[in-house]
C-alpha cells in the first residue's frame, strides 16, 4: 500500500509529463524511477482517469492553437491605416479567374490584389471594388499596441504565405483591448494550376469598430465583415462570413458566432478554411476519388470527436500496456 506523499509524487509527476508528449521516449521515465511509486498503487478507476487526461493532453499537444508560427519576414510599421507595398506569394494564386503572384497586406485586416487599400470603414463586401481577401476588416491601429507582420513559410509541407494581426489595438490608439488573428493562403498546385486554400485563424477577439466608424470601446457602429470578393458585385464572387456586420457576432464568448469558438473545415477552434479551385472559391470539403471505392471518393475533413477519441484511445493502450509488461517482467 503507498503512503500518500508517495501518490502525492506520483501525480506531479504525471502532471509533469504534459511537458514531454512529443518525447514519447520519456514516458517510462516519466512513471518508472527506482523507489518511485507506480500505477499499481492506484485503484482501476484512479488508473482509468489518469489515462483519459493522458489522452487528453496528447490532443491538446498535437492541435495547438489556431495561429500558425512564421510569416514574419516583413511587418508594416506601427500605424493607423498603414498597408505594404507588392509582396511576392511565392506561387500562382488564381482568384477568381485573375492569377496574381503578388498580394498587398493592409494594416486594416486584410489583403488586396492589384492596389494596396487603406479604407477603415468595413463594407459590405459585394460593394467593394478592390480583390480582397479579409479575415478582420476594421479599423486597426497599431501605434499604441501590437502589431502586423507577413511572409512566406510552409503548411504541412506546402509553400505558403501568411499575414499576422498580432495583439492590435483599434481607433484612436486605443490599446484597452486586442485582437490576435491570421490569414494564410496555401499552395495547392497539386489539386490544378493556381489553385490554393484560404485560411481565415482567430485566437483572441476583444472588439469589433474602431472609434471612427460608430464604435464606442470598440464595439457597435460598423462592425468588422470577414469573407473575400473579386470586387465587381457580380454574383458567385464574393463571400462573407454570417455574422458578418452584426454588432457583437464575432467577439469572444458569443455563442453561435464567435470567431474563436467556432471552426469550419479544420478540427482546431478559432480555423476556418476555404478551397479556392480553377477560380471558383468554396467552403465544400474536397472529394477526392478513390480507384478502391469505384471512384466515389469521400470528403478529406478530419472529424475532431474521432481524433479526440482515437488519441485519448492511445494515451490509455499505452498505460496498460506497460502496466503489462511490469507485470509479465
Amino acid at each position: 500500500m503507498r503512503t500518500p506523499e508517495q501518490r502525492t509524487a506520483f501525480i506531479r509527476r504525471f502532471l509533469n509529463f504534459k511537458f514531454q508528449i512529443s518525447n514519447f521516449k520519456s514516458f517510462r521515465d516519466v512513471f518508472v524511477e527506482e523507489g518511485s511509486p507506480d500505477m499499481r498503487s492506484f485503484s482501476s478507476p484512479c488508473r482509468w482517469w489518469l489515462g483519459v487526461i493522458l489522452g487528453i493532453l496528447i490532443v491538446a499537444r498535437s492541435q495547438g492553437g489556431p495561429i500558425r508560427s512564421g510569416f514574419a519576414d516583413g511587418a508594416i510599421p506601427a500605424s493607423d491605416d498603414g498597408k505594404s507595398g507588392a509582396i511576392d506569394t511565392a506561387f500562382a494564386v488564381n482568384f477568381y479567374g485573375e492569377t496574381h503572384t503578388q498580394v498587398y497586406v493592409n494594416n486594416n485586416g486584410n489583403l488586396t490584389f492589384g492596389s494596396n487599400l487603406d479604407q477603415f470603414t468595413p463594407v459590405d463586401l459585394s460593394s467593394t471594388s478592390h480583390q480582397i481577401i479579409a479575415p478582420f476588416f476594421a479599423d486597426v491601429d497599431t501605434t499604441s499596441r501590437g502589431m502586423v507582420t507577413y511572409g512566406t513559410g510552409l503548411v504541412d509541407g506546402r509553400m505558403a504565405f501568411g499575414a499576422t494581426w498580432s495583439d492590435v489595438g483599434y481607433y484612436i490608439a486605443n490599446d484597452n483591448k486586442g485582437n490576435t488573428f491570421q490569414v494564410v493562403l496555401v499552395d495547392r498546385s497539386d489539386r490544378g494550376v493556381g489553385s490554393f486554400d484560404i485560411e481565415f485563424n482567430y485566437d483572441t477577439i476583444q472588439w469589433e469598430t474602431g472609434d471612427f466608424s460608430g464604435g464606442v470601446d470598440g464595439l457597435g457602429g460598423d462592425s468588422a465583415r470577414v469573407g473575400f470578393a473579386k470586387g465587381t458585385g457580380d454574383p458567385g464572387t464574393f463571400f462573407e462570413l454570417p455574422g458578418s456586420g452584426v454588432n457583437g457576432a464575432f467577439l469572444d464568448g458569443t455563442p453561435g458566432s464567435g470567431l474563436v469558438g467556432g471552426s469550419l473545415n479544420a478540427d482546431v477552434d478559432g480555423r476556418y478554411v476555404f478551397y479556392a479551385r480553377g477560380g471558383v472559391i468554396t467552403s465544400e470539403p474536397e472529394v477526392i476519388d478513390d480507384p478502391d471505392d469505384g471512384g466515389g471518393g469521400t470528403p478529406t475533413v478530419p472529424e475532431p470527436a474521432t481524433l479526440a477519441l482515437a488519441s485519448m484511445s492511445l494515451g490509455m493502450s499505452g498505460v496498460f500496456a506497460w502496466r503489462k509488461r511490469r507485470r509479465e517482467g
